[in-house]
C-alpha cells in the first residue's frame, strides 16, 4: 500500500532523517519501499496549504475517482477558477497527479495527516 504521509517536522529532524538515509545508501543497504512524505515547518504552514477547500477536494477526488477541473467544480459547488487553482497548488505538493486525459484524481492509497500538539515546532511560521 503506498500511502501519503503529511505531517510536521522541523530542520533539526528533517535533517536527521536525511542523514540516517544518506548513510544507508553509502553502505549500500537495501532501502524498502518508501511512502510518500510532505512534511511542513509549522501546524501554521500546514494548514494554510491544506486548506478545507482543498482537503474537500482530496476526499471528493478519493471518493470519485479520477475527475476533470470543471466536474469536480460542478460536484463541490465552488468555482472553476478557484477548484482550478486549488487543483494546481495540490499537483505542486504531490498530493493529486493527472491521467492521461487530463482528469485529476489523488495516486495514494491512503492520505495520512499527523498534527502532534507535542512536536516540537514553532507554531507559527
Amino acid at each position: 500500500m503506498n500511502k501519503a504521509i503529511i505531517g510536521i517536522s522541523d530542520w533539526t529532524a528533517t535533517r536527521k532523517g536525511l542523514l540516517g538515509l544518506g548513510e544507508k545508501l553509502d553502505l549500500r543497504e537495501h532501502l524498502p519501499d518508501a511512502d510518500y512524505h510532505l512534511n511542513f515547518a509549522s501546524p501554521t504552514q500546514m494548514f494554510s496549504e491544506l486548506t478545507p477547500k482543498r482537503m474537500e477536494l482530496l476526499c471528493r477526488l478519493k471518493q470519485e475517482g479520477n475527475l476533470s477541473v470543471y466536474r469536480l467544480a460542478k460536484l463541490t459547488g465552488r468555482n472553476y477558477s478557484n477548484v482550478h487553482s486549488d487543483i494546481i497548488r495540490l499537483l505542486e505538493l504531490e498530493l493529486v497527479s493527472k491521467d492521461e486525459k487530463g482528469r485529476v484524481f489523488v495516486p495514494w492509497d491512503d492520505v495520512e495527516i499527523h498534527a502532534s500538539l507535542s512536536t516540537p515546532a514553532k507554531l507559527a511560521a
